[in-house]
């Protein structure tokens, strides 16, 4: 079937289910809504038999679903209408939810129902966009994959609604909370809201935005008082304990949203600095800390959560730090595994634009998570097996291609490649080719689209995929770990790793050189427009059209013109050349750029979601 997914946003949810219907054999194409003619003459040039819109803020043409089937994956149960739908399922505590595909018709979100789900919701309040990743994006899978069907059943006629009052959008007025509220309340509030559009507060004396909510036990200060900072957190009292927030919004025009001891400053100044190391245990159940090491028996896990998968150059700093004790431990196996919204997005976005000296901080960025991916991929003491159990783009997903064994959570999607303008580093040029081929590698990088696991496993992105439940992926990758501790043969295949890499003809280090010389390039000189990119993802300005290959097949539509497609830097097998040009040595930050011939094209990085 020929199905066309109407979206706002290319984004999570929507690319799930373009991966989904891909694999299940249909033809499967993207339109980025804008204005209603762009829409129409849009649909008109890519003649769907279906139009499936999982996320859209706009409201459909009446010309688009008046000739073509139009289904509206609504985030909400059967007679829940309104554009804040998870944000009032989360502040009001409810503890079921759903989605809901209603037929496109004149009013929102009160067309005919062609398919829904319900899940339940725990008692602690989830983000939301927690929530969307997760059984929202499941029972939106659900519910798309039913009115396929039904879409092909001619007899097949969606059930009436019920006619009900649509909720208003969530106003700050009714998300606002006072300090001296209680924790779950405040908590609740801000989970609510998070991703988009935070609640608005004032924190240190800053009127700003708060995202990235944490209970914690500290009490008897006076509400509002910062209490401590740690990894990028402040520590805020509360009416009855006290609030980590991790990220912060200043209320001003142009805002950007960054760590909040990034967004506060010199007003953190006296305000008391609590680390905590990786491998020690919390002081509670509430301690906020971004990486965790553990040990059972032969096995390390080494765990990592930073919000939606953004790695500035701290935290890459915090994790090689952990890397680095993990793999001193005399375990046969380690585990990296990321958090269950994110594995990683590679560099941090955010706090690059929000930074004095941007190309500077972008460099220190790359640097230090090129520092990490060679200790994964250098490390022959343990057997490492690096555990996507969330979506990944760009640099992190090239962050985990270095490991021995890569195992993925069923359902999440894999984007290598997004243009921003940045060429990419991570050791992808060693790594990439390495697991799929250089010609499959090749590819990936001029289709710049989403992988699926499905996928990922055909062809050898990734080497096995665990149950989509995150209590069931923890049980299989605790069995795959233990599968791959056996003493003798972990032993030979550690033994083995060191001779391959000992045989390395060409250095670790030339790899890197390369990818950095161009790098420096896209920094220094913005010669693919990264900083344009950068400050569009960060500001979430609108896009000006679909890309080209994101189009329904056939589609006779207008495209932006692309760029010219570049070789991967990296040699096909152990040993062998390395194919592209001259090399323009990289510079340290906010030194010279060598002089060299440009290059043809650039290897675009996904921008990282925060």
């Amino acid at each position: 079937m020929r199905i066309l997914l109407l979206v706002s946003a290319f984004n999570g949810v929507s690319q799930r289910l373009w991966c989904a219907l891909r694999d299940a054999g249909h033809q499967v194409g993207v339109l980025l809504a804008g204005d209603d003619r762009s829409v129409v003459d849009g649909v008109r040039a890519a003649d769907p038999e279906l139009i499936l819109c999982p996320y859209l803020t706009h409201r459909v043409p009446a010309a688009v679903w008046q000739r073509v089937r139009t289904v509206i994956l609504h985030p909400g149960p059967v007679g829940d209408h309104g554009p804040s739908a998870l944000d009032r399922a989360i502040q009001d505590g409810a503890r079921v939810w759903g989605v809901t595909a209603l037929q496109a018709v004149e009013e929102f979100d009160a067309g005919p129902i062609w398919a829904t789900r319900t899940f339940p919701l725990p008692a602690a309040p989830p983000r939301k966009s927690s929530l969307y990743a997760g059984p929202v994006s499941d029972a939106a899978l659900e519910c798309a994959l039913e009115v396929v069907g039904k879409a092909a059943d001619p007899a097949f006629t969606p059930e009436p609604a019920e006619t009900t009052p649509a909720r208003p959008l969530l106003r700050q007025t009714e998300r606002a909370f006072d300090w001296s509220a209680p924790t779950e309340v405040i908590v609740r509030r801000v989970r609510a809201a998070d991703g988009s559009p935070g609640v608005r507060t004032e924190v240190g004396g800053l009127p700003s935005y708060a995202y990235d909510a944490h209970p914690a036990p500290a009490r008897g200060a006076r509400p509002g008082t910062l209490l401590g900072r740690r990894q990028g957190a402040v520590l805020v009292a509360t009416g009855d304990g006290s609030v980590w927030l991790g990220h912060l919004r200043p209320a001003t025009e142009g805002g950007i949203k960054a760590p909040a001891t990034t967004a506060l400053g010199e007003r953190l100044r006296g305000v008391p600095n609590s680390p905590v190391d990786a491998h020690l245990d919390p002081e509670s159940p509430h301690a906020y800390r971004q990486v965790r090491y553990r040990r059972t028996g032969a096995i390390g896990w080494l765990h990592f959560d930073f919000y939606n998968g953004a790695m500035a150059p701290g935290h890459c700093r915090r994790l090689l730090t952990a890397l680095r004790h993990a793999t001193a431990q005399d375990t046969r196996v380690l585990v990296l595994r990321g958090g269950i919204d994110a594995f990683s997005n590679g560099i941090h976005l955010n706090v690059i634009e929000s930074a004095p000296d941007p190309a500077g901080t972008a460099w220190a960025n790359l640097r230090a998570i090129n520092a990490l991916c060679r200790e994964i991929i250098t490390c022959t003491k343990q057997l490492v097996v690096a555990a996507y159990t969330g979506n990944a783009g760009a640099g992190g997903v090239m962050l985990g291609l270095g490991a021995d064994v890569v195992a993925a959570r069923d359902g999440i999607v894999l984007n290598p490649y997004y243009d921003v303008g940045l060429y990419g580093s991570e050791l992808h040029t060693f790594t990439l080719p390495r697991r799929v081929g250089a010609d499959r590698a090749q590819r990936l990088i001029e289709d710049k689209l989403p992988v699926s696991t499905a996928q990922a496993v055909r062809i050898g992105l990734v080497d096995e995929v665990g149950p989509r439940h995150p209590e069931a992926y923890a049980r299989w990758l605790t069995l795959l770990a233990e599968r791959h501790a056996d003493a003798r043969t972990g032993r030979k295949r550690r033994a083995a790793k060191a001779r391959r890499l000992a045989a390395e003809r060409i250095p670790l280090d030339v790899y890197e050189t390369r990818e950095l010389a161009e790098m420096s390039r896209d920094l220094y000189a913005d010669r693919s427009g990264f900083a344009a990119a950068r400050r569009a993802f960060v500001h979430k300005a609108a896009p000006v059209g679909t890309p080209r290959r994101l189009l329904l097949a056939g589609n006779s539509g207008p495209a932006p013109v692309a760029r010219a497609s570049r070789p991967v830097n990296a040699a096909p097998a152990a040993g062998g050349p390395i194919t592209s040009g001259p090399i323009s040595v990289a510079p340290a930050a906010g030194g010279p750029i060598s002089p060299g011939p440009e290059h043809p094209s650039v290897r675009p990085a996904v921008p990282t979601a925060v």
